[in-house]
């Protein structure tokens, strides 16, 4: 009886965990095509929202900001991090190993507050000594996010590599390949997948930071984040709504043609 119980309690939980995750997004995209100005009244079906957010030069600026430095700053750790995982995934151990892990791995369990702050203070004693990076714009925040991504790029990669048989590349470099060629055309191949889940992951990352990027933005660089937080904290507007849905749809149908294709190929 107490089996059955059991039993029948786990689907009502795990529904309940869905719903109180989900019911609070499928509210915000319906009332997304709300007539009323007021975000909690419904005044009947539009998509007035819609069309203003595209008229709405600001948010078009700040969302194409976003997708520029989180964009720049996926590259950056993802040649980083790779570099950094494969270190650690067959260099074995070398000298200052603990140290360099330590510090690589470090931004992923600092609170965002402090790596904000460091970073402002980095970036303004450059300032006072070689005049960069002047007002803080696009590459001052993208490389603030580079050194936040890096870290988990470097965790997949090594994850990745401590998975694949070494003997493949030993027998490239038996076969006459140099370090280098053995790396490009063996290794690096087999990585491909872990390399771009750590892009992926780097540009999800840097889209979705508010901590950082507001310490380390000057005045002219305002990221989309930085936009909607500051709307909002001035009052709910329905093109916020509008925005987040059309976030949202990108987002899903990504996932399912992600999905969709891994399913064909096993």
């Amino acid at each position: 009886m107490n089996m059955v119980r059991t039993l029948s309690f786990v689907p009502a939980a795990l529904g309940a965990g869905f719903a109180f995750v989900y019911v609070p997004i499928l509210i915000l995209v319906v009332f997304s095509f709300n007539e009323s100005r007021l975000v909690t009244v419904w005044a009947g079906f539009s998509t007035r929202w819609y069309a203003e957010l595209l008229g709405n030069v600001r948010m078009l600026e700040a969302a194409g900001l976003s997708l520029g430095i989180a964009a720049a700053s996926a590259c950056v750790s993802t040649a980083v991090g790779t570099l950094a995982g494969y270190a650690l995934g067959r260099l074995g151990r070398f000298r200052l190993r603990a140290l360099f892990t330590l510090l690589l791995l470090a931004p992923m369990v600092l609170p965002e507050v402090i790596l904000g702050l460091s970073m402002l203070m980095t970036y303004s004693a450059l300032d006072r000594a070689i005049g960069w990076p002047g007002e803080r714009g696009f590459t001052a925040i993208a490389l603030a996010h580079a050194t936040y991504g890096t870290a988990f790029v470097a965790v997949i990669v090594e994850a990745r590599l401590r998975g694949l048989d070494p003997a493949l590349e030993e027998a490239a470099l038996d076969l006459g390949a140099g370090p280098l060629q053995a790396f490009a055309r063996v290794t690096l191949p087999l990585l491909l997948p872990a390399v771009a889940a750590g892009w992926l992951l780097a540009f999800t990352l840097s889209l979705d930071d508010l901590v950082i990027a507001s310490f380390v933005s000057g005045p002219g660089a305002t990221t989309l984040p930085m936009l909607v937080y500051s709307s909002v904290r001035l009052g709910l507007s329905p093109q916020i709504n509008a925005l987040a849905t059309v976030m949202i749809a990108i987002v899903a149908v990504l996932a399912y043609f992600g999905t969709y294709r891994a399913q064909n190929r096993s």
